[in-house]
């Protein structure tokens, strides 16, 4: 059964992180306002490797300077150096926390790439019901890179259109990501209409309460929904997670393409460790596992398998 949602073509990405770490000191030069040096670039790009695995690359370079220009207000700071000077000798201060989130992109939409959904609707859900995906009555799905939540809100109420009809199951969905700024916005699980028009009038009166007064043309998610979901800030390359449970469903879309190869054949390797025998990963459309050596079938396009 289709959800049968309106097309709508965006863009959505994540960043993860690790806990920040004491780098190397560099020499940095003085740096006119307003300009970021090649060593100062340097020094950004390889901290935020070291800590998310992001490869910015050579091409990011305005990019970075744009978006940092926030945290050069925010610190009172004249130039990158000197910003780059606070990195390294007050590594622990939490300055860390605010240059990953501002070098992350979150854009993201209720049900993006409506194939997926579709999927979980006519086959995945379905095994599970029939007892295909563990003897469990539960069905627990990590959303890895949840960013503003509409990912999550949005798996939730696929799941409780399909579930809620069927007796004996629940459900449950761990959402995570590397920015506290978009936990702390998905956790509210409010949202304005502009952000819902791919959500049908009839799924907005289930599952969403109506704001009034000064939260007129606002929208937040139910609580009987909201509290099947777990929000929890996580680095997809730490050592160890915080969790020992396996899921059913990984959502892991649209991450992928900002790692370089080894990063992302490190990382399916990981997310693998996580599922039951016969879970699914689901990665973005714009992503591929081609060329990376792992344990999983392809059922259909950016829709994988762990064998049984």
């Amino acid at each position: 059964m289709s959800l049968r949602l309106p097309k709508i073509i965006t863009h959505k990405s994540i960043a993860t992180a690790a806990a920040p770490t004491t780098i190397q000191k560099l020499p940095f030069g003085m740096t006119p306002k307003g300009k970021i040096t090649d060593q100062d670039y340097s020094f950004i790009r390889d901290l935020i490797y070291k800590e998310t695995r992001i490869n910015l690359g050579d091409s990011k370079r305005e990019l970075v300077s744009a978006r940092l220009g926030k945290r050069l207000r925010a610190n009172d700071m004249g130039s990158y150096t000197d910003y780059c000077q606070m990195l390294q000798s007050k590594p622990n201060s939490g300055e860390l926390y605010h240059l990953i989130d501002a070098i992350s992109t979150n854009h993201t939409f209720f049900f993006r790439e409506i194939n997926h959904f579709n999927y979980l609707n006519s086959h995945i859900l379905p095994s599970f019901v029939n007892g295909q995906l563990g003897a469990g009555k539960e069905l627990k799905i990590w959303s890895c890179a949840c960013s503003t939540g509409e990912e999550p809100y949005s798996l939730a109420i696929a799941l409780e259109e399909f579930l809620g009809k069927s007796q004996g199951h629940d459900w449950s969905i761990q959402c995570s990501d590397i920015s506290n700024r978009v936990l702390d916005f998905a956790s509210k699980g409010i949202y304005d209409r502009d952000r819902l028009k791919n959500v049908k009038d009839e799924w907005l009166k289930r599952y969403f309460q109506k704001g009034e007064k000064q939260m007129d043309g606002y929208f937040r998610v139910r609580p009987e929904i909201s509290r099947k979901l777990n929000f929890q800030r996580l680095n997809l390359f730490a050592p160890q997670f915080p969790w020992n449970q396996k899921f059913q469903v990984i959502f892991c879309r649209n991450v992928m393409i900002y790692f370089d190869r080894e990063t992302q054949q490190e990382l399916v390797g990981r997310l693998a460790r996580h599922l039951v025998p016969g879970g699914y990963l689901l990665i973005g459309h714009a992503e591929s596992l081609a060329g990376i050596r792992h344990p999983y079938t392809s059922i259909k396009p950016a829709i994988y398998q762990l064998p049984a």
